[in-house]
């Protein structure tokens, strides 16, 4: 087994080394003009020097923290939620309606409704985070509070549990599957809507980086901004896998 997840980890590394090669060509070629698509090294050397000599780690610093602090309330807010509807037939029957209509709402369209209420600031930019971020870890966990086997809550009344203990110690770990997946897209979806936000109000982030290199020709910062990005995206996603994997041990053991 080990054997094989090294060898699909050497063949991923091996993608990436022929993209990045493909894209180096193509710039050595001026197959597509310089202006616009700027080698690899030139990208790469863009990068070192805003973080030594430039700002670049300050709105790195500014995108991720805006993105976990809009990630984390929304985390709160859609467990608790989650888990008080998903236990409860009727708030699920009566808050349907409601909920399917918000849910297919895009969060980028309420920026405008936060701005006028909320002005160009901070607080407008993580009430747009939180509000995007919400909605996959809340519909997780309603489905994972929802599809608790009914038999466990059968136990848990002949036991004569309270209902938040019915909730941690029955529910709680057997929806914390779906939670802990609605929480990694939330996690996304945060960054994403991150870099957005700082794109419209003029926030100080990567966002705006990447928008004012667009806006300067200044190719390879724009595209050291992307590829900051999308490091940030990866190792965000793969320190959540392992923290998934870490609290959803038991299940392993339990098999």
């Amino acid at each position: 087994m080990k054997a094989w997840r090294i060898l699909w980890l050497a063949l991923s590394f091996l993608v990436a080394i022929l993209f990045v090669w493909g894209w180096q060509m193509l710039a050595d070629y001026r197959i597509v003009s310089p202006v616009f698509l700027p080698g690899p090294d030139r990208a790469w050397r863009s990068l070192t020097l805003g973080f030594t000599t430039g700002d670049l780690g300050m709105k790195f610093l500014s995108t991720v923290e805006r993105m976990f602090w809009g990630w984390l309330i929304a985390s709160l807010l859609g467990i608790v939620l989650g888990a008080a509807i998903g236990t409860s037939p009727r708030l699920r029957t009566y808050l349907a309606p409601t909920l399917e209509f918000l849910r297919p709402l895009p969060a980028s369209a309420t920026i405008p409704v936060a701005i006028a209420m909320l002005g160009l600031s901070d607080g407008m930019v993580l009430s747009v985070i939180a509000f995007g971020a919400l909605w996959p870890v809340l519909l997780a966990t309603i489905h994972g509070f929802a599809a608790v086997e009914p038999r466990l809550y059968e136990v848990g009344r002949a036991l004569r549990l309270s209902r938040p203990a019915v909730i941690f110690k029955i529910a709680l770990p057997s929806a914390s599957p779906d939670i802990l997946a609605g929480m990694r897209l939330g996690l996304t979806v945060a960054l994403i809507l991150s870099v957005v936000c700082e794109m419209i109000a003029g926030r100080d982030g990567l966002g705006n980086w990447i928008l004012l290199s667009a806006r300067s020709f200044r190719a390879p910062d724009l595209y050291a901004g992307v590829i900051l990005l999308g490091v940030l995206g990866y190792g965000t996603s793969v320190i959540l896998a392992a923290v998934e994997g870490r609290l959803l041990s038991w299940r392993k053991r339990a098999r």
